[in-house]
């Protein structure tokens, strides 16, 4: 079965796509304590690859570990009676932006027949949401639990891993696929590796809710792509 076939017969209204940001659990190495310094600093060494490389320069990339990290915006994305309504979850308090964010799961999305759909959220996203949660002592959603699952009971779509077609070893990011199917890029002020500077330094959490919002939006602009559909104009698109 073609994939656009495939993906033809889920309820676009049925799924919710989203895009998380993340950042440094905080703005410097020198700032952790102790214990945390040192399991940093091992963690560094696996990922050290040049030899003036060390724990305090290779801390700007804690934030894609949710050991080392924190989720500092959740933007979803959902076609609601024509529309695409986009809204996010942003602050500085996780805890309080992760509840926001279950209670929508547990709410709206809380069946068999509604699925989540991030790009690479299987390997990044989807796990990093729920291990923060965990942190906090937040209940899972059901959605987001996959424990003792089945693989075709698990609600959860990858847009990078439909790209595949079952090649494991195959990364293509956001911003190529946005490219190939002619998509307006979501990268036109910042890209995830600035996320930390903006948060840090220019503690501008607005700009990155924006930036959040952009990419979810291009991850169901994909969807359709993969579905064979016209992408949605701009008119078809709300920020809530």
């Amino acid at each position: 079965m073609k994939i656009s076939a495939m993906l033809q017969t889920i309820p676009f209204e049925k799924i919710l796509f989203l895009d998380i940001e993340t950042v440094p659990a905080v703005s410097n190495f020198d700032l952790l304590d102790e214990r945390m310094q040192h399991l940093w600093t091992l963690k560094s060494q696996q990922i050290a690859k040049k030899e003036d490389d060390t724990p305090a320069s290779l801390y700007s990339r804690a934030g894609i570990y949710a050991e080392f990290g924190k989720i500092v915006c959740i933007s979803v994305g959902n076609h609601h009676e024509g529309v695409f309504k986009i809204k996010s979850f942003y602050g500085d308090n996780e805890e309080a932006l992760l509840k926001e964010f279950a209670n929508l799961l547990n709410r709206k999305f809380h069946t068999k027949n509604h699925l989540l759909c991030a790009h690479n959220g299987k390997e990044f996203d989807f796990p990093y949401i729920a291990r923060r949660m965990l942190i906090h002592k937040i209940k899972i959603p059901d959605i987001l639990n996959l424990a003792g699952r089945k693989p075709w009971e698990v609600n959860l779509l990858d847009t990078m891993e439909l790209w595949k077609f079952g090649d494991y070893k195959h990364y293509t990011s956001l911003d190529l696929l946005a490219a190939v199917f002619n998509i307006p890029t979501p990268k036109d002020d910042i890209d995830g590796s600035r996320v930390a500077q903006v948060y840090y330094e220019e503690k501008n959490l607005e700009r990155i809710a924006t930036y959040c919002g952009k990419d979810v939006l291009t991850i169901a602009q994909l969807f359709r792509c993969y579905r064979g559909e016209e992408l949605y104009d701009l008119l078809q698109v709300e920020y809530i």
